[in-house]
C-alpha cells in the first residue's frame, strides 16, 4: 500500500493511489488524511519517530521537491530512521535476541494496554466479527484461482467456528473483563525495535475497527509471527512475560484460536499479492500462504473440536476442490 524511501537519517512513506475493499487511497486528500492519522496513532508507541507529514511539491521548473513553493501533488510521512539491527525480526534471524530487551518491550506494551480505555462492545457482536472473518477467509482462500488446498481450508474454518460455539462464555468473558482495547492492530516482529528504549512502529492506521481487539489477540499475533520465523520459543516468552506483568492469564486454547485466525488472515494477505501481475517472485507468495495455512491448521488442531485438521493437512486435495465441510457446517 506504500512506497518507502530511505535516506541516511530519515524514512519517507508515500501512499500508493490504490483502492481496496478495506481502504481507499485513490485521492490526494485521502492520502493526506491517512498520513496525518499514521503520525498521530504511531506516536502512542513510537514517540519521536514519526516527525510529521510533508508535501510533495511540483515546482515551476517541473521538478519535484519535498516542501517549498509549488503545487502540492501528494503527501508523505516523514520518520526518523531506526537501526535495522534493533528490529526483533532481524535479531531472531541472526540469533542475537537479548531476553532482557524483549521483556522491556513487552512491559511497554502492557503499560500501553493498561492506559488504554476499554472499548464497549456487545459480546455477541464480538463473536460475530470472528464468524464473519472466518467465512470470508475461507471463501477467499478456497478460490480455485489460488490453487490452495481447499479441504484443509474448510477443516480449519470448521474447527474455528466450532470453537466459537463451544467457548462463547470464554469469548464473552474477555469483553466483560474489559480486555478489548484500541491496540496497535499489526503487531509483527518487523515493527518491534529493541533499542535502548523499545519502539513499536507501523500501527494499522487506515481502519479503527481493525485496531479494536483483545490485547491477548494482539500478542498472540506477535507470537504467531515469531513462530513463522522459526522461533516459537520467542512467542511463548512474549506471552509468558505478558501474563506475568499484566496478571492476565489467558487460557491456552484461546491463544490457539487467536493464532489460527491470524494465520488465515495472513495467508489471505499473502495470496492477494498475486493479484498484481507485476509482483516479483509470485511463487514466494503462494509458498508463504501455504506456510500460514499449515500454522493455522496446527493451532486449529489444538482447539479440541473435531481433531481433523492434522489429517486434512496430510490428505488435502489440491486447489479447485470445494471446502465441503464448511458448507455443511454453515448449513
Amino acid at each position: 500500500m506504500s512506497w518507502v524511501f530511505l535516506t541516511d537519517k530519515h524514512a519517507y512513506k508515500l501512499k500508493k493511489p490504490v483502492r481496496h475493499t478495506f481502504l481507499d487511497f485513490s485521492t490526494t486528500e485521502a492520502r493526506r488524511r491517512n498520513c496525518r492519522a499514521e503520525v498521530r496513532l504511531n506516536n502512542r508507541l513510537a514517540p519521536g519517530v514519526y516527525l510529521g507529514v510533508v508535501p510533495l511539491v511540483l515546482r515551476a521548473d517541473r521538478t519535484l521537491s519535498l516542501g517549498g513553493a509549488g503545487r502540492v501533488v501528494d503527501w508523505l510521512v516523514q520518520m526518523r530512521r531506526l537501526r535495522k539491527s534493533d528490529v526483533l525480526q532481524e535479531q531472531i534471524k541472526r540469533h542475537r535476541l537479548r531476553g532482557g530487551a524483549l521483556s522491556v518491550a513487552v512491559a511497554a506494551l502492557v503499560r500501553f494496554y493498561e492506559a488504554s480505555s476499554p472499548i464497549s462492545i456487545d459480546p455477541a457482536h464480538y463473536r460475530r466479527r470472528f464468524e464473519s472473518e472466518i467465512r470470508g477467509c475461507c471463501h477467499e482462500l478456497a478460490r480455485p484461482i489460488w490453487r490452495l488446498p481447499a479441504d484443509l481450508i474448510g477443516e480449519i474454518a470448521v474447527a474455528q467456528l466450532d470453537f466459537i460455539r463451544r467457548e462463547r462464555r470464554l469469548l464473552n468473558d474477555r469483553v466483560r473483563s474489559k480486555r478489548i482495547i484500541e491496540g496497535h492492530g499489526d503487531l509483527r516482529p518487523e515493527h518491534v525495535y529493541l533499542g535502548a528504549e523499545p519502539v513499536i512502529t507501523d500501527c494499522l492506521e487506515f481502519d479503527r475497527t481493525l485496531r479494536i481487539l483483545d490485547r491477548a489477540d494482539e500478542l498472540a499475533y506477535l507470537a504467531l509471527e515469531c513462530e513463522m520465523l522459526g522461533a516459537p520459543e520467542v512467542g511463548r516468552r512474549i506471552l509468558a512475560t505478558y501474563a506475568r506483568r499484566s496478571h492476565d492469564y489467558v487460557p491456552e486454547r484461546l491463544l490457539h484460536f487467536y493464532m489460527s485466525i491470524r494465520a488465515c488472515m495472513r495467508a489471505r494477505l499473502a495470496i492477494w499479492h498475486l493479484k498484481d501481475a507485476r509482483v516479483p517472485q509470485p511463487r514466494k507468495w503462494r509458498r508463504r500462504a501455504l506456510k500460514y495455512l499449515r500454522l493455522a491448521a496446527r493451532h486449529a488442531g489444538a482447539l479440541g473440536s473435531h481433531g481433523r485438521t492434522d489429517q486434512a493437512q496430510r490428505t488435502s486435495k489440491p486447489a479447485g476442490a470445494r471446502p465441503t465441510s464448511l458448507r455443511r457446517e454453515a448449513a
